[in-house]
């Protein structure tokens, strides 16, 4: 039923429509399709349960964009999350989902200046994404005033009572009028679910989503643990050795797309970038150039490759691993797909084990450790794949014109000769495999659960923070577990 609806039957304004269409978005979500004529048309509260994934936030987003006074000034709105991630993906999520409105979003949680969080609300916004903690010091300092809250979404409710925020979410929920609308959504219903429902929420709906599998089947997923300083290194020499390599290469920032784009293009790759700086000319022509099999490696930000529809890709690469487990799944979704195999490769650095953990458990799924080849195994690797694209290009239709200058050049005599120059003219590269040596995996700082998931293959629970974040204490980090600050880009070539 949902695949044939679309955003226009529910009833959304005409530049909403329109912002959605240039994202590529047409079809709403089951989740979104149940909720967002609930929050439009209707004025009871909302729980609603559904996995991650499953666009949640924009099946609060959306209604709450539409019915909330432009240029107010004043919150009209506060989501809370339990993690700064998500509070962050939350409010990049809505910044772009509101088009030309003029609305000010706000994103609040530790670890972000309090200084900047000050001044901006001194000017006035109209959404704040917050963690909870966050919000009490807001509150307590009297920078943040909910008296307009009109709508109050607590978003993984689940998770943010199982890391501890049930007080804190019982005591900012006594600070919005009593006239808001609440919306409630979380993975499980536990019975400290329930029991908030009951004591702060009117008559309310309920929307559920089956559950499905979030990660897909078709997709092989693997991660190598590796120091910040090495990932070009290690994507080379990735692509290098993979027998097929047409593939989205994830980056977290627009600075970085561009630096990465450029470092593959100085060692013969052809490779666009994709950001939020990029023109809506400049986009349609790099994804002409891209899905034309012209450029092989697209770079790309999570905001810029939204509404990207590519057949056959046959690599997702997290050059940075997202900040959530639904930006994750969104990722390698678009790999693997119409019946065809995949493979997403995460380079995860020694301070994000955690977030890995994380992932896997909001997933379900067990991303498996590799280890990257080196010397002798990575020319092995390269010559294996070598022969493959040969033997693959025999396959597809050929001119004549080639068959006849084929005969000319074995005239020569010498077939084995000519065969070598070609196919060195072709790969290039360098099979010494003195040139590729070990990339050292990192020193990596001692979480609880760690042997757990080492040893089985099945992630931990990650244990509570005190506020916001991916998890609790690190233990002490060895001697030599130390990270580099130096440049991520040096100017010095890169043995691969």
């Amino acid at each position: 039923m949902t695949a044939e609806l679309t955003f226009k039957e529910l009833g959304l304004s005409a530049d909403i429509l329109e912002g959605l269409l240039k994202k590529g978005f047409v079809n709403p979500t089951p989740i979104q399709a149940q909720t967002i004529p609930m929050l439009l048309n209707g004025e009871r509260d909302i729980i609603g349960q559904a996995q991650t994934g499953t666009g949640k936030t924009a099946a609060f987003g959306l209604p709450i964009i539409e019915r909330i006074t432009p240029g107010l000034r004043k919150v009209q709105a506060i989501v809370l999350a339990p993690t700064r991630e998500l509070a962050s993906q939350v409010a990049d999520e809505l910044e772009s989902l509101k088009g030309k409105r003029d609305l000010r979003i706000l994103p609040v949680y530790g670890g972000q200046g309090m200084d900047i969080q000050l001044r901006q609300l001194k000017q006035g916004v109209d959404i704040v994404v917050a963690t909870p903690g966050r919000a009490i010091d807001h509150l307590k300092r009297k920078t943040l005033k909910l008296d307009d809250v009109r709508f109050m979404v607590l978003d993984e409710a689940d998770e943010m009572l199982n890391m501890g925020f049930v007080d804190d979410i019982e005591t900012i929920l006594t600070h919005v009028p009593e006239e808001r609308r609440m919306l409630l959504f979380s993975a499980t219903m536990p019975g400290p679910i329930l029991k908030l429902a009951k004591k702060f929420m009117g008559e309310y709906d309920e929307v559920k989503v089956a559950a499905k599998q979030t990660s897909s089947a078709n997709v092989e997923q693997i991660f190598y643990e590796i120091n910040e300083r090495d990932k070009l290194r290690a994507l080379h020499r990735l692509i290098e050795t993979e027998t097929e390599f047409y593939a989205l290469v994830f980056s977290r920032t627009r600075l970085g797309a561009d630096r990465l784009a450029h470092k593959l293009s100085d060692l013969g790759f052809d490779v666009e970038a994709l950001h939020g700086d990029v023109t809506q000319v400049q986009r349609e022509r790099i994804l002409a150039k891209f899905k034309g099999g012209h450029a092989t490696i697209l770079v790309a930000t999570d905001v810029a490759a939204r509404g990207i529809d590519i057949n056959n890709l046959s690599h997702v690469i997290n050059f940075d691993l997202p900040d959530s487990p639904e930006a994750y799944v969104h990722r390698i979704g678009r790999t693997g797909r119409a019946g065809k195999t995949g493979k997403a490769i995460s380079f995860v650095t020694p301070s994000e084990w955690r977030k890995l953990q994380f992932i896997m458990q909001h997933t379900r799924t067990t991303i498996e450790r590799a280890h990257l080849p080196y010397g002798q195994a990575v020319i092995d690797l390269k010559r294996s794949a070598m022969k493959e694209k040969v033997f693959m290009a025999t396959e597809g239709e050929i001119s004549q014109d080639f068959y006849n200058l084929a005969a000319d050049i074995l005239e020569s005599g010498k077939p084995k000769q000519m065969l070598a120059s070609l196919l060195q003219l072709h790969f290039g590269g360098n099979l010494n495999p003195h040139a590729y040596p070990e990339i050292r995996e990192p020193e990596r700082p001692a979480f609880k659960q760690r042997h757990s998931l080492e040893r089985h293959g099945a992630p931990g629970r990650p244990s509570s923070g005190p506020r916001g974040g991916f998890g609790g204490k690190r233990e002490r980090t060895s001697s030599n577990g130390q990270f580099s600050s130096k440049p991520f880009f040096k100017k010095k070539k890169f043995a691969s």
